[in-house]
């Protein structure tokens, strides 16, 4: 009886002291919840200086103390009392959680280890506000909780601006993790996301802040990038796999990049053909704008080289980017160029090519060659053409316009070199020469006339020029019979000029005299060097 009545102690003693703990446990929770609650806002208050709501907050037991929270917003440095319709917040989450210990809770200040972050919003007002009732801040407090480490899903940055047709800049980032380095230090941070066009994911890692609560858009931000098998088949009119890699550094609102593209199947809708691409580019990107600014782009085109200056602009009428360059070649090969824009293989001409040009692209849905727009000059030196046939006639309508008629059938004289100049227009994929020069010696056309990119318009007219006289360029007695006719193709009484017209289609190509057309009578533009 004594053995059971001890038992019954000990048992109502340990459901007291249970109860006991039990007890302390509650009111523990009930105490950490408010005091954690309340020592999140003030860090966030202080750390941002502005004014934080937390929609939802709940502290309980699972291995210490588990914290847990939703509906976060912190609206950066603004009229606190602030609640207008559609004001919105510099930085949003849409939940939060982290575990603490008991020691980690009674220390001051407490110290996190990690904070799991779903639906991180970053939202950066336009410079217009920054100036806007900066005077009405929270009033300062203390930093109360340290975090070394955030790991996000689902964060976004979003970068607004007031400009008139401009969209807000933004950037959906998968998963971010960032670990604190040092108080007052930037945080080291690893970013994965996902390139909308051309599809591809993107990983970036680097340094971000310290955070300038004065100006969120002058916080500094740098680090590197990598950039592998986006699809350029996702962007109308383009073909291939993009792979690029960079370091930028800067502001938020000022971001200097530097990277390099490959390509090794660049194709465009023209051509359809698959030829190399590679890229060195120096960027700028304007985050009050979402401009971004390449000065310059360097690439080579197979064993052509390009220089490229000019703009990326986001718009807002046609949802997209509005590319204009200024492109120029010095010295590149017609044949690299050829092999990309049309479908013909081995490319119908080669030889050296100089271009100056601008290139326009607005966003829209229709192919790359109907949106394209171009404007500019170019020069082919050295020509000479791959298909044979063509290629003869042209030596024997120099040797024939020189007056070499005895060389006319000679197949074993060198191939002679053809030159080609002009200034063009490329529009709703038409392209329009107002003058285009062709020679070759002997013999030199100038021509005005417009070409369909899908080759089944061509139509030129203009005056070919020979050096000899039209009784020259014959035997026997057709000669003697063209002689009374010389003076009346004469120009100043040497050589001879024809009117000349070059119709039809890429398969069904018709050249001969163009009598009867009356523009023939006006002379041709002056050739330009």
């Amino acid at each position: 009886m004594k053995q059971s009545r001890r038992w019954r102690w000990i048992g109502a003693i340990a459901v007291v002291c249970a109860a006991v703990i039990f007890a302390f446990i509650a009111i523990a929770v009930s105490r950490a919840e408010p005091i954690l609650r309340a020592s999140v806002i003030e860090t966030l208050s202080t750390r941002f200086k502005s004014r934080v709501e937390l929609d939802a907050f709940h502290v309980s037991l699972v291995k210490g103390l588990l914290v847990s929270g939703s509906g976060l917003r912190i609206f950066g440095e603004t009229d606190p009392n602030n609640h207008e319709p559609g004001f919105q917040p510099i930085i949003s989450v849409s939940e939060f959680r982290f575990h603490l210990g008991i020691r980690q809770f009674l220390r001051t200040p407490t110290h996190v280890d990690t904070v799991f972050v779903r639906g991180l919003q970053l939202n950066l007002p336009p410079r217009e506000h920054r100036d806007e009732l900066n005077n009405m801040r929270p009033q300062d407090g203390k930093i109360k909780i340290i975090v070394d480490t955030f790991i996000c899903d689902q964060a976004q940055l979003i970068v607004n601006t007031l400009r008139p047709g401009k969209l807000p800049v933004e950037f959906d980032i998968e998963s971010l993790r960032m670990t604190r380095i040092g108080s007052d230090q930037p945080m080291h941070f690893d970013a994965s996301l996902t390139n909308p066009k051309p599809v591809g994911r993107i990983i970036s890692s680097g340094l971000f802040g310290p955070w300038q609560a004065d100006n969120p858009r002058d916080t500094p931000i740098r680090g590197t990038y990598s950039f592998h098998d986006a699809d350029l088949g996702t962007i109308n009119g383009l073909g291939g796999t993009l792979s690029s890699t960079g370091r930028y550094a800067g502001i938020l609102e000022n971001i200097v990049v530097d990277g390099a593209t490959d390509i090794p199947d660049f194709r465009i809708a023209t051509g359809d053909r698959a030829v190399p691409l590679h890229t060195d580019f120096h960027a700028i990107v304007d985050g009050t704008s979402g401009d971004t600014y390449l000065q310059p782009v360097k690439a080579k085109l197979l064993n052509t080289f390009l220089l490229a200056n000019g703009s990326v602009v986001r718009t807002k009428d046609i949802k997209g980017h509005h590319v204009i360059l200024n492109v120029v070649i010095d010295r590149g090969r017609i044949e690299d160029l050829l092999k990309l824009a049309v479908h013909k293989n081995p490319p119908i001409v080669t030889g050296f090519v100089r271009l100056q040009t601008k290139f326009d692209l607005p966003p829209g849905q229709p192919d790359l060659t109907n949106r394209l727009k171009l404007s500019g000059t170019f020069k082919v030196l050295d020509a000479n053409f791959t298909d044979e046939p063509i290629q003869q006639k042209l030596n024997a309508l120099s040797r024939r316009s020189q007056g070499k008629i005895k060389d006319t059938e000679n197949a074993t004289a060198e191939d002679v070199h053809s030159g080609l100049n002009g200034t063009f227009a490329l529009n709703n994929g038409l392209l329009s020469f107002s003058q285009l020069e062709f020679t070759i010696p002997g013999t030199r056309v100038d021509l005005t006339g417009t070409y369909s990119l899908d080759g089944n318009e061509i139509d030129f007219h203009g005056k070919a020029r020979l050096d000899a006289k039209l009784s020259q360029m014959v035997t026997g007695w057709k000669s003697v019979l063209l002689k009374p006719a010389d003076p009346f193709f004469s120009k100043n009484g040497a050589g001879t000029e024809v009117p000349v017209k070059v119709t039809g289609t890429k398969s069904d190509i018709h050249f001969g005299p163009d009598f009867g057309n009356k523009d023939n009578n006006k002379e041709p533009k002056a050739r330009k060097n």
